[in-house]
């Protein structure tokens, strides 16, 4: 909070946008809120409600003078904490704006950068701990592992868990998978926005409980198998395969995700997240506004 607060005092800028609901975005809000500066808030008024995140999120659009919502759900649900329905705005989500511009990596390319060969099947995973569940970590990420042991013909891309609580225990478990079988499974502390966004359309699936699965990977058509409580409450497009953390729960739904009938079915799905032009919206917004102003009122539902 207090780098922040310096950059803010060193920049002093006229509007400081803050994206989504991760620890570190509350200290940034803070500062700001403090130092009389107005947020622009993307990504609220979603909820996640297997994470803490949940509490953060709205936290941070509590403080926020302007909200980007990326569908028209999340709007509402901003409008119903309180927000003037004139500063809240559906633009979609903006990772869908990297996806539509930058220039993806062929799969020959793909495979050079990382080092490793794709398979027949290829499967990346990106697996977080369930922050408001006690001792969850180790048992649910224990069954994803057990069920791709049974997996034939498959090679495995783990990129490894953020720093929430109990996250070193997913990585620890990931590098013990690598080790046994490292000539179909490689690992990454991340593969950055290129590699990642060129590895997604390269798989049969992805696998894990990152928002990723939901928000940016529908837009290429392929299933996730989403597991868990960890991204509960989030609009799911139909690609999005939700299962309980048990074996057989997870077996199941990677039988259907890879199943011709499922894959035929997504291909032409309702993309719920909008259309990758997010950046184009939010700008048209603030030349459209003559100013920010910090001080507002709370917005009260007609019951």
């Amino acid at each position: 909070m207090i780098g922040f607060a310096d950059a803010i005092d060193e920049l002093k800028p006229d509007l400081i946008f803050i994206l989504g609901d991760r620890s570190e975005m509350l200290a940034a809000a803070t500062a700001a809120m403090f130092a009389n500066i107005p947020i622009a808030h993307i990504h609220g008024g979603e909820t996640t409600e297997g994470a803490y995140d949940e509490g953060i999120r709205h936290a941070i659009t509590k403080m926020s003078s302007l909200h980007f919502a990326s569908t028209e759900i999340y709007r509402k649900r901003i409008i119903q904490l309180g927000e003037h329905p004139d500063r809240v705005f559906n633009v979609g989500a903006i990772g869908l704006d990297s996806i539509r511009n930058l220039k993806l990596l062929s799969r020959e390319d793909f495979e050079k950068s990382i080092g490793f060969n794709l398979s027949k099947r290829n499967i990346l995973i990106t697996y977080h701990p369930v922050t408001l569940e006690n001792n969850s970590a180790e048992e649910q990420f224990k069954a994803v592992l057990n069920v791709f042991r049974t997996l034939e013909e498959t090679h495995f891309i783990f990129t490894h868990a953020n720093s929430d609580r109990d996250g070193r225990i997913i990585n620890h478990m990931i590098s013990q998978f690598v080790a046994e079988n490292n000539e179909i499974a490689i690992e990454f502390r991340s593969l950055g926005q290129l590699r990642y966004l060129s590895c997604i359309q390269y798989m049969d699936m992805i696998v894990g409980n990152s928002s990723s699965g939901i928000l940016e990977v529908p837009y290429f058509n392929v299933p996730t198998i989403n597991i868990g409580d960890r991204q509960k409450g989030r609009v799911m497009p139909e690609s999005v395969i939700n299962t309980l953390p048990n074996e057989t729960e997870i077996a199941a739904a990677i039988i259907k995700g890879l199943s011709t009938e499922f894959r035929d079915r997504i291909k032409n799905q309702k993309q719920h997240y909008g259309n990758g032009d997010t950046v184009n919206q939010i700008m048209k917004v603030l030349s459209d506004l003559p100013s920010v102003d910090i001080k507002k009122a709370f917005f009260n539902l007609k019951f």
